[in-house]
């Protein structure tokens, strides 16, 4: 028999690897403000099926759209969740975060006709943070919303929106807007939802980091991911999928 080369057998050992990296996810987040101990976008242990009817609509950030949820949305499936139960909500990047929220509201009320479901789960990342949590706080979206997952959101602003100031959602993302007041003062958890955050200090886009942090909810400090990376983090979203799934 023709022994393998030392060379093809690492290739077959380095797409081992991948397989089980991009199959598996890390166990479900702890308490409040604990930090994630595994490395962004690695695994430590199989992902464990779950089932769940809760339908859950993603919401993007700043310039964002529904493909930023393709990663997301193959992490939920492979936790249980069929295609039909997962919604992409795409808004106006340089409009109005209140006019962003009422639309929300309604996409909301669709999904919820269109499953037969009471409630959705809501997944937000970075100035999605601001149109979710107007649309629980304000408009009384939390008694449609079973739970609330916010990734690197923008919960308490961001001076880095003063690079943007020339559009009306980058004034209202900007700490201190009398936006982010609405949705900060009194209780950021209102109602029944469930409520979690998952933030790092190398983020790099929400400054201060702490900003995505809400009182009441279950907040997640990760060692160390970037804004944009957190959207690929197969770790984090497997923590989400299971908290939506408690």
């Amino acid at each position: 028999m023709r022994r393998r080369s030392p060379r093809r057998l690492l290739g077959v050992l380095a797409a081992v690897t991948v397989a089980f990296t991009l199959f598996s996810s890390a166990t479900t987040a702890g308490a409040a403000d604990t930090a994630t101990s595994a490395s962004p976008g690695t695994s430590t242990a199989a992902v464990q099926p779950l089932s769940t009817s809760t339908p859950v609509v993603f919401v993007h950030g700043y310039t964002g759209n529904a493909s930023n949820w393709v990663t997301g949305m193959s992490v939920f499936q492979l936790n249980g969740w069929s295609s039909s139960s997962l919604f992409a909500y795409e808004y106006n990047s340089y409009g109005n975060n209140v006019t962003n929220a009422q639309g929300l509201a309604t996409f909301v009320n669709n999904v919820k006709a269109r499953t037969g479901a009471s409630k959705v789960a809501i997944v937000n990342h970075s100035m999605g943070g601001l149109v979710s949590q107007y649309y629980l706080k304000v408009l009384g979206g939390n008694t449609s919303v079973s739970h609330l997952a916010s990734i690197a959101g923008a919960n308490h602003g961001t001076t880095f929106a003063s690079a943007c100031l020339v559009y009306v959602t980058c004034q209202q993302m900007y700490p201190g807007s009398s936006f982010i007041s609405q949705i900060t003062s009194g209780d950021e958890t209102p109602g029944d939802t469930k409520y979690a955050t998952w933030y790092s200090a190398c983020d790099g886009v929400i400054i201060p980091y702490t900003s995505t942090r809400l009182t009441g909810a279950t907040n997640n400090n990760v060692l160390c991911q970037t804004h944009i990376g957190f959207l690929a983090d197969t770790v984090v979203l497997g923590q989400i999928a299971r908290f939506v799934a408690s």
